[in-house]
């Protein structure tokens, strides 16, 4: 008796069994041999285990008188099964999760980043959420959205105090990308990151509560902690004025009131609570590579 690599099987167990007689049990000797006595004549099994080697049956028949000869017996590794489980960090998971929503475009091309289908989506940490919005902020379309409203302020002479032509167009969206840049770093990454807060929306989905629209609504002045509880939306209410009141520094002087900075900071919350509502019943259809989860329940 042999394994694989050829070397003698000593100490293997062999166990003969038979319908005439009591069942027989031998080691096998430095040889690799093993031998019975006294074994009647007619059928008989022998069961070959050893460590670390596969089981082997053997099955003869015994003739009266006959010295039978077990042909060699090569004796098979066991198949060692390994389990191994990868588990994720939850920043490597929520690392996965930002990664798909940067693949979000309304229509194939618009960036919908900021929103989340998964029904339970893993927090971000700060690192995360700047990287969210640098994302979002250098995005080909923010640049040509800014453009776009550049022009159509140039074209009804809005902040008339950059005047006209190249250089005035020029200043209208310096301004409007600095609005862009500024409100989208603080709102989504600075404040979230302070107040341990998600700058993202979470849809939710049709219900038969009658609470979504509530819910879309609320989404400028309530929002998800990085503890997955739902709470006042400090980053977007505060963020609102401290854009606004950075704006001031920048826009013309002929612009420039303190009302006016409340204005425009009303505005940006009440243009939230719009946002939720497009996200919650429109944007999703038209949006490509949505992560298709249950809905995202508060």
């Amino acid at each position: 008796m042999i394994d694989q690599s050829g070397a003698l099987a000593v100490g293997a167990h062999v166990k003969l069994t038979s319908d005439h007689a009591a069942p027989q049990e031998v080691l096998s000797g430095d040889n690799g041999q093993f031998s019975f006595s006294n074994v009647p004549p007619g059928p008989f099994q022998l069961s070959i285990t050893a460590p670390d080697f596969e089981s082997h049956n053997v099955s003869g028949e015994l003739a009266p008188g006959q010295a039978y000869l077990v042909p060699e017996v090569m004796l098979s590794l066991a198949t060692t099964v390994t389990n191994v489980n990868v588990t994720m960090t939850p920043v490597e998971m929520a690392e996965v999760q930002i990664k798909e929503q940067e693949k979000q475009r309304v229509l194939g091309f618009i960036p919908n980043f900021y929103v989340t289908y998964v029904s339970d989506p893993v927090p971000l940490v700060p690192r995360q959420k700047f990287e969210l919005a640098w994302k979002s902020v250098i995005d080909p379309v923010t640049f040509l959205g800014v453009g776009a409203l550049a022009g159509l302020e140039q074209a009804s002479d809005d902040y008339g105090g950059y005047g006209q032509g190249a250089e005035g167009y020029g200043k209208r969206f310096g301004a409007a990308y600095a609005d862009v840049f500024i409100g989208t770093f603080i709102d989504s990454a600075i404040l979230p990151s302070l107040f341990k807060q998600d700058p993202r929306y979470f849809y939710r989905g049709p219900d038969s509560s009658g609470s979504r629209l509530l819910y879309a609504l609320g989404n400028s002045v309530i929002c998800k902690g990085d503890n997955k509880r739902y709470q006042v939306n400090y980053s977007a209410i505060l963020g609102s004025f401290m854009t606004g009141g950075i704006s001031y520094l920048y826009y013309p002087a002929s612009d420039r009131s303190a009302g006016l900075i409340v204005q425009n900071s009303l505005i940006r919350i009440a243009e939230g609570s719009f946002a939720g509502v497009f996200q919650e019943y429109v944007l999703k259809k038209f949006t490509s590579h949505s992560q298709r989860h249950p809905a995202a329940q508060p």
